[in-house]
């Protein structure tokens, strides 16, 4: 596997965000993660986005993070926050996720962000168990689905 820096609107990443939106929707029945993106979050140094590629080149696997400082939305000052986290269903149980969040966390902190933030929900509960086992607490919700009952927000020091 090889990880590469990509932009956030680069084909693949968009493929596979296409492909995340749409397991978002079979999970939730709303169409998929409505939280506002603008590709230049993800731009060095106040953001970066990852795709894994297998062997063949083929992209299996993403995620991002990109800078979130106090906003009125409860962010707070040095957060960096992940989105976009997803591997494909034929490459899951690998790993992938758990080497992405490593290289994120790592970049981000390179950046100078002080805590890894990320909101994700109730049906996603392998999602759930791998922020928890990489020493992620819940924390107070932030962002554009704070409101939501099935909405979890995590945090981690970086």
């Amino acid at each position: 596997m090889q990880i590469r820096r990509v932009a956030f609107d680069h084909p693949d990443a968009v493929k596979l965000n296409d492909e995340v939106q749409a397991e978002y929707h079979v999970r939730y029945g709303d169409g998929g993660d409505a939280t506002p993106l603008d590709p230049a979050d993800f731009d060095p140094p106040n953001g970066v986005f990852l795709i894994a590629y297998d062997g063949g080149d083929s992209p299996v696997a993403t995620g991002g993070w990109r800078t979130r400082d106090s906003n009125g939305e409860g962010n707070l000052d040095g957060d960096a926050e992940l989105k976009r986290m997803f591997v494909v269903g034929t490459a899951r149980g690998r790993g992938l996720a758990r080497r992405i969040l490593a290289a994120l966390e790592d970049d981000a902190r390179a950046a100078g962000r002080v805590r890894m933030v990320l909101e994700t929900g109730t049906k996603q509960p392998e999602a759930i168990a791998l922020y928890t086992s990489s020493g992620y607490e819940p924390c107070e919700k932030f962002g554009y689905y704070r409101f939501h009952e099935e909405s979890r927000c995590f945090a981690k020091p970086l």
